[in-house]
């Protein structure tokens, strides 16, 4: 599924960011996605909260941009923006 192998990409990089700036738990994320991935923001909120259960993203705020512009080279798939961590 689409959906899946997109979220296991974004929690690699969630736990790397995780890593590199020394938390021990995720607080917020930011997201852009692109209108061609067919996903609504909520859509989206519903596959990170399932990918997010049991991980130091557990709970996270999320803020889900979706990019409008076809044109956009973003237009096909999901950028994490920034992570902010505690502890």
């Amino acid at each position: 599924m689409h959906e899946s192998g997109m979220m296991k990409g974004l929690m690699r990089q969630i736990d790397a960011a995780v890593e590199q700036q020394g938390g021990t738990r995720v607080v917020a994320v930011k997201v852009s996605i692109g209108i061609l991935t067919q996903m609504s923001a909520d859509h989206f909120r519903g596959h990170f909260e399932e990918a997010a259960a049991g991980t130091m993203a557990e709970g996270a705020t999320l803020q889900v941009d979706i990019i409008e512009d076809l044109a956009n080279e973003r237009a096909l798939d999901v950028f994490l923006e920034s992570v902010e961590v505690e502890g």
